[in-house]
């Protein structure tokens, strides 16, 4: 199964990925580093995370799934720094 999915974060911040897996473990590959800079050290302690899943299909290539990724970026301004964690494609 292939999945858009986007994930929040307890900010507000969200970010938007693709799993061709269909795993429920699977949080992305969001930066680390830039995740971190939004949360103090206490905030960090514990904190919940939620994915929702936007676009779903079973035959799907993986160009389109790829496609469909950036639409959903596009659309939800994920790759806006003040938005959300996507770094790809840059934000105009």
């Amino acid at each position: 199964m292939n999945i858009i999915y986007k994930i929040t974060y307890p900010n507000g911040k969200i970010y938007v990925g693709q799993d061709r897996t269909d795993s429920i473990n699977y949080f992305g590959s969001a930066c680390s580093d830039l995740i971190a800079k939004d949360f103090t050290q206490e905030q960090r302690g514990r904190f919940a995370v939620t994915r929702e899943t936007l676009w779903e299909s079973e035959t799907a290539k993986q160009s389109e799934v790829t496609q469909k990724e950036v639409e959903f970026i596009n659309s939800l301004k994920s790759n806006d720094p003040s938005v959300g964690y996507n770094q790809w494609p840059k934000f105009k």
